[in-house]
């Protein structure tokens, strides 16, 4: 089972918009990491977002992108900015499907660092707006591991 941490693109300035919907660079940037992902062809079944307007404008072109068939829903808790990465890790060891969450700092790396080390302070990958986290899930319960990362600058633009 693979889990895909997303961290939302950029957005832009709270002072400029309280909503805080993504930037023109980060609809840019999600768009050519959606493609990049497409080229794939993941088998995600769902796309799951925070409900955050920047979260959903990200996990909407994730799942426009990737094509039919992937169930776009809202996180009735755990993905918000300061949740406990504990309510997602407690939940995803027990998914069989290979998912996708779009969600925020700094939850996204404690969520990282608690699924790879067990402890959500440890930092395991630096998330920039537009970061993409294939994690893998071992067969017979040996735990997660990376399986790779993507930043948008990498994509170039």
């Amino acid at each position: 089972m693979h889990l895909y941490l997303v961290q939302h693109g950029d957005a832009l300035p709270k002072d400029e918009d309280p909503n805080r919907p993504l930037s023109e660079k980060g609809r840019q940037d999600v768009g050519r990491m959606a493609a990049f992902l497409a080229r794939t062809r993941p088998s995600i079944s769902r796309v799951v977002h925070s409900g955050k307007g920047r979260a959903i404008q990200t996990a909407l072109a994730f799942a426009e992108t990737m094509g039919p068939g992937r169930i776009l829903e809202e996180a009735i808790e755990g993905l918000a900015p300061d949740d406990s990465p504990t309510i997602v890790a407690d939940v995803v060891n027990g998914w069989t499907e290979d998912t996708m969450l779009v969600g925020h700092l700094p939850h996204l790396s404690g969520l990282a660092g608690l699924l790879l080390t067990g402890e959500a302070d440890e930092t395991i990958v630096y998330f920039q707006p537009g970061t993409v986290l294939c994690l893998e899930h071992g067969e017979n319960g040996h735990g997660w591991s990376v399986t790779w990362a993507v930043r948008p600058e990498l994509l170039g633009g």
